[in-house]
């Protein structure tokens, strides 16, 4: 009885799935048309609620095959309309993302198998892996980002007006102003890519959601772009050194003498750049590192904000490095687009999912800081 019935919802599901693929060719195909027409795109339109409503279809169907399978194996007969407590709950937006994992089959590539994923298939229990526990700093939240609309330009920069007016007699004619001075930077979009391929089966025997671990994989494969792109051009900055018994006073010179006074200036420390930072004392004793709410870090030195990166953004493990200046002056980030997941056409049964990113980091004003070396690194 239970066989007849999970053979007879498994030929549902795959004429669910060939039907899915189906519409999802024929609408491709109009949208690709570059004379496409109005009644082209309320075809392509009523294609894509057609494929959303095969594939709840699906879903639905898939919900019933793990009902009647499990009772096949001596438990309770189900119940085919009783639906788990977990999907209603399930939030929006990884529905959605579920969904287009699954909308599509494809007929191999090195990726993510059944073997991979064998933690997450049930044998006698289920398994939930837990994440490693590791901080990402997303080093673009301290530099200017702009969208960009094209794939090359140019960022005007307003360099700082050092001219002064004149006094002059009443009614006699005004002198010539200096006329304002802009630094072009040049910017140039590169595009960085890469591919998450998931068979079919590892997504069909997964006792959990693989769908949501690939797409926080490849948030976490995004952020870590941005971040080696954006520390390169910190440590590109005019180096300094901090060492000694004057290392604090030569850190107080470089906010104090060496950068500009109206940059907006803060502290980004590699972790044993921090450490070093907080064990400095004044002569009363008192650590030299003070808190701060305005800080990323919760901390501040002589009124400067710091906040902490990972060691290996700037250099190697237990070396001390940081950037010291204002960071949304020095460095612009090009956003031409942000993470974005789509199919590409391979021959394997399973998922291909690329994830691409297309941005360039440029040194806006060379000006605006220093990469600095403590004591750890420096005595190495």
């Amino acid at each position: 009885m239970f066989r007849e019935k999970i053979k007879e919802l498994i030929a549902q599901k795959e004429g669910k799935r060939a039907l899915i693929k189906e519409k999802t060719n024929e609408m491709r195909q109009l949208l690709s048309n570059e004379d496409a027409t109005d009644e082209d795109l309320t075809r392509a339109k009523s294609l894509r609620s057609e494929i959303e409503a095969a594939e709840k279809e699906v879903r639905s169907i898939e919900d019933d095959l793990k009902l009647y399978r499990k009772a096949a194996k001596g438990n309770p007969a189900p119940d085919p309309h009783k639906r788990s407590q977990n999907n209603e709950d399930e939030n929006e937006e990884k529905r959605n993302f579920n969904a287009y994992l699954h909308q599509e089959h494809r007929d191999g590539t090195t990726g993510i198998t059944s073997s991979d994923a064998s933690v997450t298939i049930p044998e006698s229990i289920i398994y939930n892996p837990e994440n490693e526990i590791k901080t990402v700093t997303d080093l673009s939240q301290f530099v200017q980002v702009f969208n960009a609309t094209t794939a090359s330009g140019s960022y005007p920069i307003l360099k700082k007006a050092t001219a002064q007016m004149h006094t002059v007699e009443e009614l006699a004619k005004n002198p010539d102003l200096q006329k304002p001075e802009f630094l072009k930077v040049a910017w140039q979009i590169e595009t960085y890519r890469g591919a998450i391929p998931i068979s079919q089966e590892s997504i069909d025997d997964s006792a959990i959601d693989l769908t949501g671990l690939v797409a926080r994989n490849a948030k976490e494969q995004s952020l870590n772009t941005k971040n080696a792109a954006i520390a390169t051009i910190f440590k590109g900055f005019s180096a300094k050194t901090v060492d000694g018994s004057n290392a604090i006073d030569d850190l107080k010179k470089i906010w104090n003498v060496d950068l500009d006074v109206a940059y907006n200036k803060m502290i980004i420390a590699s972790q044993s750049f921090y450490n070093w930072l907080d064990t400095l004392k004044d002569k009363n004793g008192r650590y030299l590192l003070q808190d701060s709410i305005s800080s990323p870090s919760g901390k501040a030195v002589s009124g400067i904000n710091v906040a902490v990166i990972e060691d290996d953004l700037f250099g190697a493990k237990g070396e001390a490095h940081a950037f010291v200046g204002d960071p949304y002056r020095a460095i612009i980030l090009a956003n031409r687009k942000d993470l974005q997941v789509r199919w590409v056409d391979n021959d394997i049964y399973g998922q291909y999912l690329q994830a691409v990113l297309r941005l360039d980091v440029k040194k806006a004003d060379e000006n605006a800081g220093y990469f600095v070396t403590g004591p750890s690194a420096a005595s190495k």
